[in-house]
């Protein structure tokens, strides 16, 4: 009886019942959301008032598939079936590089839906920064860093819309023999999917290895998968995510080695992106979670400001960059007509597609109490709002929302596991995004 009497308050049920009705009503508000930008977009699509996109709010265009996502679905099925077992069973070091191949798997056979071609295809358009290796190679890395602000009108339209570095990261990748863009978007692949890796760690360090296990099957199987192949922004994701896990083990475990690592990676993320400057608030939220000593926190500034010092000191001033980028983006056509008070909402509303159904029904219980995981997902939300009300991202957010979104997604680890419904209702989600939206990135 006694065994029996302490068995009973496990499930919990009665937590469970007041928090339903709240993430009923959250996932119907978001079910309304989406469908209201879509409708919306066609309208303003059909009046003539939306610019550049096919499907607003994504930049995008209808389609169907069929026998093609039967793959996607069936490896999809398996790991609804077989991940939470794993997140509870595996031994957390083998369950890292489970979890990183499952997102790779995962990611891959999403893309290849597409043809087989489809890993490299969006890093082939001329818009995009391998069109942009030209003027790297003519004068060299250092010519064009010195020359880059008072050129930026010449280049390509994502060398021209964020700062130099990741043009400079295919370059070295191309010097180093590992030349095409093949090969790049095998690193782009790469260090998206390693960010589930980054976050598991990040989560476990602040919050505890429990709710780490619990998060990692909904950071594999999250919609947002549909945009890490092939769109840089899952590398900037990647590198961010690290920063972060870094910044959380250096406080943990007074590590020098990782506070320099942290730092380093930090000071790299304004010069991947302009849009990366909110992701401060996630090591921003560790810091104060994790409280590092002294030593620690001094190591990881002073490494936070080499990667600045090194663009200032080879020509690029970052104000004058996001002047330049400001300037070419409002004379540029199409982006910057877009509608401020259509995007404003409609960004949030992809959002919800990055994070799916089972997220927001979670984010109630995230932020019931104060707890790691609130701080972590409220520091993602502070980042997009700021963006979102910035007006600088009116539409194409379903690729610059990943590094944020991410974080976002550990509201599920709310969910109590297995979650196989919630898993199941993402994976769904991304099937149905998949064969009905044909992504330019």
């Amino acid at each position: 009886m006694a065994t029996g009497e302490l068995e009973r308050p496990r499930p919990r049920p009665a937590p469970r019942k007041r928090t339903r009705p709240h993430g009923r009503i959250v996932v119907a508000a978001w079910a309304l959301l989406i469908m209201g930008a879509f409708v919306v977009g066609d309208l303003l699509k059909r009046a003539g008032l939306a610019t550049e996109d096919e499907l607003p709010p994504l930049h995008a265009a209808p389609r169907l598939l069929t026998w093609q996502v039967v793959p996607a679905a069936c490896l999809g099925g398996a790991a609804v079936a077989v991940l939470p077992s794993l997140a509870r069973l595996l031994p957390w070091r083998v369950l890292l590089p489970v979890s990183w191949a499952a997102s790779t798997s995962w990611t891959v056979v999403l893309a290849l839906t597409d043809g087989l071609d489809a890993l490299h295809r969006p890093l082939d358009a001329p818009t995009e920064y391998p069109a942009g290796l030209d003027a790297v190679r003519a004068g060299g890395p250092a010519e064009w860093l010195r020359t880059f602000t008072e050129r930026l009108g010449g280049y390509t339209t994502h060398v021209r819309g964020h700062p130099p570095l990741p043009t400079l990261v295919l370059w070295a990748l191309e010097e180093i023999g590992l030349r095409g863009t093949g090969w790049s978007s095998a690193l782009v692949v790469a260090s998206g999917t390693s960010a589930v890796v980054a976050i598991a760690v990040t989560v476990r360090h602040i919050a505890g290895e429990t709710l780490a296990r619990r998060a990692l099957p909904f950071l594999v199987l999250a919609p947002l998968t549909l945009w890490i192949a092939t769109a840089m922004d899952a590398f900037f994701l990647g590198v961010g995510a690290w920063a972060t896990a870094l910044t959380a083990i250096a406080a943990k475990r007074n590590s020098f080695v990782a506070a320099a690592g942290a730092g380093l990676l930090l000071g790299t993320l304004p010069y991947f992106s302009y849009g990366l400057l909110p992701l401060f608030a996630l090591p921003l939220a560790v810091v104060i979670l994790a409280r590092p000593n002294r030593r620690v926190l001094a190591i990881l500034l002073c490494c936070a400001a080499v990667v600045p010092l090194a663009f200032a000191t080879g020509g690029f001033w970052w104000p004058d960059g996001v002047a330049a980028t400001r300037e070419t983006y409002l004379i540029s056509r199409g982006s910057a007509q877009r509608s401020y008070a259509y995007f404003v909402i409609a960004n949030i509303a992809v959002l919800g597609l990055l994070v799916g159904p089972a997220t927001a029904s979670a984010l109630p219980a995230v932020f019931s109490r104060r707890r790691p995981l609130a701080w972590l997902v409220g520091a993602a939300l502070v980042g997009v709002l700021a963006l979102d009300v910035s007006g600088v991202t009116k539409g194409e957010v379903e690729r610059i929302w990943v590094p944020y979104a991410a974080w976002v997604l550990l509201a599920s680890a709310q969910h109590d596991p297995p979650a196989r419904r919630w898993l199941a209702a993402q994976v769904g989600l991304t099937l149905a995004i998949q064969a009905l939206v044909q992504s330019h990135w």
